[in-house]
């Protein structure tokens, strides 16, 4: 893999629950994943390329991109140029309150239609966060307010970007993710989940997907990803993240965790012990 790919994670002690990623790539791929968090990304040069949410998509220098909790993509330099780009991600834990506060009604269900924006004022507010999570002198007022002057441009803009829509959900389908997240340190078989189901595989593998953007293995790595990298933010060790999350060994930690944050787990926490 090339020098030219680098990626710093930051957080700030006056910014709960965010947490921001620059990056800069030109022979790196990230694998399908999706995060728990809003995610806000400013492309600042080259063209970033991916697959989500059924397309395939290109954001070009000054584009913003945006995916919603659970929005399956994966990504990767577009071009000759390297690709560099910031991306926030933010609970919904933090926008859902404001979201109620402007009288969205079914708040948690809040999304953003537009995968890629060419709109310089979310660009600038984007922008504006990402300065906050990397300076040493913010205040959490400051970065309350600018995180609710952010949301308030996202609901007046709903008309237009936004789908506050609640999709329909499967009870089978919601019964297979508890069932995962509870056997998250376990190696679960396509036949358990077929039996949780009452459906044959094959179908299960279909409508799996259909549901969630990932097939059940991807899900399951992803959840186990997303669980160890909280873990890695709490200062458990290596050991006990891999071993908590049902990861066999280190070395398959790493091959797991790298194609989704660009970092080794021990890199990542460094990146963060520094920032």
């Amino acid at each position: 893999m090339s020098t030219e790919n680098r990626f710093q994670f930051a957080k700030n002690s006056a910014l709960d629950e965010v947490m921001l990623l620059e990056a800069s790539m030109s022979d790196f791929s990230y694998g399908k994943h999706a995060h728990e968090e809003f995610s806000f990304g400013v492309t600042l040069s080259g063209r970033q390329d991916f697959f989500a949410l059924g397309k395939y998509h290109r954001s070009h220098s000054g584009n913003v991109i945006v995916f919603n909790p659970g929005d399956a993509h994966d990504g990767h330099s577009g071009g000759d140029d390297i690709l560099h780009y910031k991306m926030l991600y933010v609970h919904p834990s933090q926008l859902v309150p404001m979201f109620e506060s402007f009288g969205v009604r079914q708040a948690q269900d809040f999304r953003v239609e537009d995968v890629i924006q060419n709109d310089t004022v979310l660009k600038a507010h984007i922008l504006r966060l990402a300065n906050l999570v990397e300076s040493h002198s913010v205040s959490s007022m400051q970065y309350s307010s600018a995180l609710f002057e952010f949301a308030d441009y996202l609901v007046h803009r709903k008309m237009h970007k936004v789908n506050t829509k609640r999709r329909a959900k499967d009870p089978v389908f919601e019964r297979l993710r508890e069932y995962l997240h509870a056997h998250v340190s376990e190696d679960v078989s396509l036949d358990e989940l077929s039996q949780v189901a009452h459906m044959s595989k094959f179908h299960l593998l279909r409508s799996f997907r259909d549901y969630f953007g990932m097939t059940p293995h991807q899900y399951w790595q992803n959840y186990r990803i997303n669980r160890a990298k909280e873990g890695l933010e709490q200062g458990m060790s290596l050991a006990d993240v891999a071993f908590t999350f049902g990861f066999s060994d280190l070395s398959y930690f790493n091959r797991r965790f790298k194609p989704v944050f660009g970092l080794t787990p021990y890199q990542f926490r460094h990146s963060l012990l520094r920032s």
